[in-house]
């Protein structure tokens, strides 16, 4: 049996849908030329005619309008295109990422400023921050203490502003924050 080590993993391609020529099932359908202009409401004959008297496809744009929508252009330019755009859509597309940042209850003022630093650091980048107060045996008790933590540390943050109050789930309490909107990110 072979190893797969080496290859690359099998991503499934997303199906193009697009019917085109004689995948369309329409008996009538509004056409529209390479130019943009409305030829008008045709059978799916004539309509497949011109398209092959022009040497460009007959391309399903819009499948649910009444009678469906048609153009006539050059199919595989059409796709190019597309693609491109959507390239260049991820390309620009910002990934947030949520940074977690742990507290305990009884911690030290410099050990909160220390963490508020780290905080600072990833608000400027343009991340958010989970803020997470984990209680510990009897701590659980004092859940006051933990929202009086999260909130005195929200309040020492410049560029953060809070947008998820501070929440208890099971023996731990976060609270998340986000940039501020007038704060620039990364260049």
């Amino acid at each position: 049996m072979r190893s797969r080590q080496g290859r690359r993993p099998f991503t499934a391609r997303k199906e193009d849908k697009t019917r085109i020529n004689e995948n369309i099932h329409a008996p009538e359908l509004r056409v529209i030329d390479e130019d943009g202009e409305q030829l008008g409401i045709m059978t799916r004959e004539r309509a497949i005619e011109i398209s092959s008297e022009r040497q460009l496809d007959l391309v399903e744009v819009a499948p649910d309008a009444e009678p469906p929508v048609c153009r006539i252009m050059n199919y595989g330019k059409y796709k190019f295109e597309m693609e491109k755009r959507a390239r260049q859509a991820r390309r620009h597309q910002k990934v947030v990422e949520v940074k977690e940042i742990r507290l305990k209850p009884n911690m030290a003022e410099h050990d909160i400023a220390y963490r508020v630093r780290h905080a600072e650091e990833f608000l400027s980048e343009g991340n958010k921050v989970r803020a997470t107060v984990r209680f510990f045996g009897r701590q659980i008790i004092h859940t006051e203490l933990g929202h009086e933590l999260l909130m005195r540390f929200a309040d020492k943050l410049d560029d953060g502003v809070i947008e998820q109050p501070p929440k208890l789930e099971g023996r731990q309490m976060s609270v998340l924050l986000a940039p501020r909107v007038d704060t620039p990110g990364p260049a």
